[in-house]
């Protein structure tokens, strides 16, 4: 297989690119094939991944105040972007219903076996539910999705903003807001500040959990793209800078070694990283600089118990 032939899917292009750069990089979207789905969903569930748990937290003890800040008595619709399994949003979706709400829910994620299995739990639990769902990359979504006449609600949860670097979150939702009418809203996950040791705790679990959801990426590798990597000889390395609030993960090349992917050859020096994922926490003068770059103006925020994560609602500014 020559080069010319895998740069045809943009996984093939993605990976190569990354590896073949000086710094070598992957893009973490790439972590969610089948495995990679049922990975994450063990790590939702894991002592040390508060994330899930607090968010949850908030839902349920905030879900009456959530709905009087985002409705106003007229229909809307819920556009999720990385739905997941939607077990946090589940909680609102119900509460909504069981106060007569008119809404529609629109899960938008890459990962079609996502959608799939989400669709069939929310028409067994709820079959009064209006959804349609979208496979897809989040702003492919949004230009395709029918604009509507109704308010739309961009949920964005889970702390996915986290992912993004400062610089990459402020694009992303400047962009973001140009395809929102002025009513429109943001409802967004944030992770914030805490101690370090619990946010490293959080992407290093004793189980290994994590580190299985990293290395699944060589082996997607392996498995779609003709490569060879030999998983023993990486390391998984998260790594927490209070200061700028960013986790890092990195798989590390314990050895130097050659590794063939699709015909093209990568080379690793001894300790040299892989960059994987970022998960960026913030506090709350941060939170109100990136609304106010990215055009947003916050309405409100709700908290868990602990004051660890938070929820916050924007309009359009």
């Amino acid at each position: 297989m020559s080069k010319e032939s895998i740069t045809l899917t943009p996984f093939a292009e993605d990976v190569l690119t990354g590896l073949q750069a000086y710094n070598k990089t992957l893009p973490s979207k790439y972590f969610y094939d089948t495995k990679g789905d049922d990975l994450f969903q063990q790590i939702m569930h894991l002592e040390e991944y508060y994330l899930t748990r607090k968010e949850l937290e908030i839902f349920q003890t905030h879900k009456e105040a959530i709905l009087e800040a985002i409705g106003d008595g007229q229909p809307f619709r819920i556009i999720e972007l990385g739905a997941g399994d939607g077990l946090k949003t589940k909680v609102l979706l119900k509460h909504f219903l069981e106060q007569g709400v008119d809404f529609t829910y629109t899960p938008v994620d890459i990962s079609g076996n996502v959608l799939e299995i989400l669709e069939e739990n929310l028409s067994s639990e709820m079959p009064e539910l209006k959804i349609e769902s979208y496979e897809g990359d989040y702003f492919d979504a949004l230009s395709e999705i029918s604009e509507s006449p109704e308010k739309d609600i961009v949920f964005f949860l889970g702390s996915n903003v986290g992912n993004f670097s400062q610089e990459e979150a402020e694009s992303f939702l400047s962009k973001l807001q140009n395809f929102l009418k002025p009513e429109d809203l943001l409802f967004m996950g944030v992770d914030l500040k805490k101690d370090p040791a619990i946010i490293l705790n959080a992407y290093n679990d004793s189980t290994g959990v994590t580190r299985e959801f990293n290395l699944n990426l060589l082996d997607r590798m392996n498995s779609e793209l003709e490569g060879d990597f030999d998983r023993k000889q990486f390391l998984h390395y998260p790594y927490y800078n209070p200061h700028t609030g960013e986790c890092r993960s990195y798989l590390i090349s314990k050895v130097e070694q050659v590794v063939t992917i699709g015909g093209e050859e990568i080379h690793f020096r001894a300790w040299e990283a892989i960059f994987m994922e970022i998960s960026k926490k913030y506090d709350q003068p941060q939170l109100q600089s990136l609304a106010q770059i990215s055009g947003f103006k916050p309405l409100d925020s709700f908290l868990d118990s602990e004051k660890w994560f938070a929820n916050v609602l924007w309009e359009k500014g």
